[in-house]
């Protein structure tokens, strides 16, 4: 039964393996993002859309 054991925990480990592959490996293929510098606003000029960090965060989270 030790033997089955061992086999069990080979695959376990080969499959991890392999996924972790896969995925380091589609991470690597992808062009990388565009984002646009944040133009300076003017002095007073605190009303209008931002790009802040957060904001490209969330842009690379909705990646397809």
């Amino acid at each position: 039964m030790k033997s089955k054991s061992k086999s069990r925990r080979a695959f376990l480990l080969t499959a991890s393996a392999g996924t972790a592959g896969a995925a380091a490996a589609i991470v690597a293929g992808r062009a990388p993002a565009v984002v646009p510098a944040a133009t300076a606003a003017a002095p007073g000029a605190d009303d209008g859309y931002r790009v802040t960090e957060h904001i490209r965060k969330y842009y690379k989270t909705t990646e397809v």
